[in-house]
């Protein structure tokens, strides 16, 4: 009876219990979604089962209409992600068949943070590398603490990224310091990252959850319009201009459409603060 008004109690407050989850944790504060990399000594690497779990919280974001952010961080203060867990490759990557399919599992789950209708935040608290950075660098904003590294180096094990690293990180930051990360290698300090354009936002680890909390919160109360800025965005910039041009018109005209955009408009009006709730 005490274990159930307690889980009642936590439920009441917003915060959801990780149930099952082997590989991950998830919070709830408030309208924010924190998602937890929960393999520390694997320094959050990625495997199979966390790649599953990953995309199935996702899904659960994005029927929650009280989600309103989510939040993506690693445990401990040493790694994000170092990237892919290598151990499993012999198994996962044995034939050119498998890596392809492994490739493509990838893809599709952090696609599913680049397309959720709600802004997700990358806290890099340390190592962000290889599959690791791939992951961050679907999400739309990357706040890193001042001892991250981020960098791809595939190619010192004889491969090259295969989660999105060499399309998302050209667009990013460019074909000339994209080509540095992937064909040397390289790692970029936090600060390298940040003049790079790699990473939004640069502080001190200690005030990391802070941070990105107080960012999340502004989000979170951010109008429905959101979901179609991050849309244009994300894919208006893929095709032709005449083409993303009328998307964004399209776009445009469905934020007309929503409960947030005549709050706006009766705030304005009328002086005042608007209270959108993401409708």
């Amino acid at each position: 009876m005490d274990t159930a008004r307690a889980k009642a109690g936590l439920e009441k407050r917003g915060i959801l219990l990780s149930k099952e989850y082997e590989t991950i944790k998830a919070e709830r504060e408030q309208n924010i979604l924190w998602i937890t990399l929960n393999r520390p000594r694997r320094l959050n690497a990625i495997n199979d089962v966390l790649i599953d779990e990953l995309s199935a919280i996702l899904d659960t974001a994005e029927k929650d209409p009280t989600v309103r952010c989510v939040v993506i961080i690693g445990e401990g203060d040493r790694a994000f992600s170092a990237g892919a867990d290598i151990t499993i490759f012999p198994d996962v990557c044995n034939t050119p068949v498998k890596a392809e399919q492994w490739s493509r599992i990838g893809h599709k789950v952090f696609g599913k943070i680049e397309e959720l209708s709600k802004p997700v935040i990358a806290a890099i608290n340390g190592y962000a590398l290889g599959g690791g950075l791939e992951l961050a660098l679907a999400c739309d904003f990357r706040i890193a603490a001042d001892h991250a590294e981020l960098g791809t180096p595939e190619i010192t094990i004889g491969v090259i990224p295969g989660w999105g690293g060499t399309q998302r990180l050209v667009r990013l930051i460019g074909l000339a310091k994209a080509k540095e990360l992937v064909m040397l290698g390289n790692r970029l300090t936090a600060e390298e990252a940040l003049k790079a354009g790699l990473v939004n936002k640069l502080v001190p680890y200690e005030k990391l959850r802070d941070e990105v909390g107080e960012l999340a919160r502004r989000l979170s109360e951010g109008p429905r319009a959101l979901k179609y800025a991050k849309h244009a965005l994300n894919f208006g910039t893929q095709v032709p201009l005449v083409a993303g041009l009328r998307m964004e018109s399209g776009l445009m005209a469905l934020a007309f459409a929503t409960e947030d955009s005549k709050e706006g408009v009766e705030a304005f009006m009328s002086k005042r603060k608007p209270e959108f709730r993401g409708k």
